[in-house]
């Protein structure tokens, strides 16, 4: 399935957005954590500067958003990770509310009580979770929703590859091809969970090839690649919408920071992000899109002006934006 001229430019132009907006967050979340904090003896402050707590990026994984949700649909769910921004921009959801709600706002999605791990917006009908592995039952819910209101949407679950050792990968599987549900499961392979790598706790090289075990195809994408992306994911997406069940698609791709920001990162080997930075996706369909005339020096610019004032605008909001109020800390809780 070849992407039309118009997805690889909107995939082009997704993945500068997603890169430019983790590489804008790692300079911001830093603040307050470092040098003054270092000073007081302590290594490295999480709580605090203007985004506190943990914080995962994914700079390097933007083909596996927007390969596979260039297919989508507003009526489609996608269910991320505790990685999870690339999903939520390449879903759509708006990055106003999604970085105020990063930075503990009032007007993030849900009024700054979830953070950066539990982003939800029902409008995009997007969500993600902290917990390793919890992506793919409630995209099994979602899936058998459709099905039962007889309609041809899709979920989406994503998770890395760690999470495929865990027992709700098997169950999730085993479910939704029991039941033949429109559901897509989207493995980020990008060699580490957290600081393992992948051969030291799996025993398959891939985990495509556990899809057979569950009577699904199992699909591996060996590089960091949006189009190939694109070209499986939409082969099962079109096969979930037919009704034809879940398919286990898999995605050789790169983290180029560490697992969360001020990771140390010594499980790398030395020079190793380098040498996944030479590979980098986005030049690589930059250089696709001018070989067929669809981008040229100036087009380029105008877009990463474009890209750069929205991803300005978002952080400013999200910093000048009022905090909730003490006493809000009681709405939208269980009593």
């Amino acid at each position: 399935m070849d992407a039309s001229a118009e997805r690889k430019l909107w995939m082009y132009e997704k993945m500068i957005e997603i890169r430019q907006y983790e590489e804008t967050m790692a300079g911001v979340y830093l603040e307050g954590k470092l040098p003054p904090a270092i000073q007081k003896g302590l290594a490295f402050d999480i709580g605090g500067g203007p985004v506190p707590g943990e914080m995962h990026l994914a700079a390097g994984q933007e083909p596996v958003a927007v390969g596979v949700c260039a297919h989508l649909r507003a009526e489609d769910s996608v269910v991320g990770t505790h990685r999870p921004h690339h999903f939520a921009i390449a879903k759509g959801v708006p990055l106003k509310p999604m970085t105020a709600e990063m930075f503990g706002k009032d007007t993030g999605l849900s009024r700054g009580k979830g953070g950066h791990m539990h982003l939800f917006d029902p409008a995009h009908k997007f969500s993600c979770s902290g917990i390793i592995g919890a992506s793919l039952p409630p995209a099994c819910g979602a899936a058998l929703a459709a099905k039962k209101r007889g309609k041809d949407w899709v979920a989406v679950a994503f998770f890395g590859e760690g999470a495929s050792n865990q027992g709700s990968f098997h169950e999730s599987l085993n479910l939704a091809s029991l039941w033949r549900l429109p559901v897509l499961f989207v493995c980020e392979d990008n060699k580490y969970a957290i600081s393992v790598e992948k051969s030291e706790s799996t025993a398959v090289a891939w985990n495509a090839d556990r899809a057979s075990a569950y009577g699904m195809p199992g699909v591996l994408v060996g590089q960091n690649d949006a189009l190939e992306v694109y070209e499986a994911a939409g082969a099962a997406i079109a096969r979930a919408r037919r009704g034809e069940g879940p398919t286990l698609l898999e995605v050789r791709t790169d983290r180029y920071l560490g697992h969360f920001q001020g990771d140390p990162e010594t499980y790398r080997p030395a020079g190793e992000v380098a040498e996944l930075r030479k590979n980098d996706p986005i030049p690589r369909l930059g250089a696709h899109l001018r070989k067929l005339k669809l981008l040229d020096d100036a087009a380029d610019t105008a877009l990463r002006a474009r890209v750069s004032a929205r991803i300005t605008e978002a952080y400013e909001y999200g910093r000048t934006s009022p905090y909730p109020k003490p006493e809000d800390a009681l709405l939208h809780v269980f009593h």
